[in-house]
């Protein structure tokens, strides 16, 4: 199946970490959204590798595994990135509040200095969608 079921957008929808890989770049942990339209989002700053990389050949995955202590379960996205100028900030907040506790004044800082700089949606299109659930 080439898309995000029911299942995996609720699983995808917990605070847990993806690890991301852009084209030939080395999986890297983060945070990200699956939105209901079954995309994948996070944000990054713009002059990172991972854009650099993505600019070159758009192609990207996320592996999402559930943690120790669970049954086993993981959910893969492959497809074409894009960048996108609009809304990183709002999906910052959105995922800052998901991950942290900004209650906390240490971590309200953290997500105020993220938001003084600049920002992409990085969006993972999905054309191959796996799974596993034991």
């Amino acid at each position: 199946m080439n898309a995000l079921t029911s299942d995996d957008l609720e699983f995808l929808r917990r605070p847990l970490h993806g690890f991301l890989t852009v084209s030939t770049g080395e999986p890297r942990p983060v945070w990200f959204e699956a939105t209901d339209d079954g995309l994948i989002q996070l944000f990054t700053e713009p002059d990172v590798l991972k854009v650099r990389r993505a600019r070159r050949d758009p192609r990207a995955s996320i592996v999402v595994a559930a943690p120790v202590g669970e049954r086993e379960r993981w959910v893969s996205v492959t497809g074409r990135v894009s960048l996108e100028t609009d809304g990183a900030h709002e999906l910052a907040e959105r995922l800052a509040a998901r991950y942290w506790d900004l209650g906390d004044p240490v971590r309200a800082a953290d997500l105020e200095a993220m938001l003084k700089t600049d920002h992409l949606r990085l969006v993972i299109h999905p054309e191959t969608v796996r799974r596993f659930a034991y």
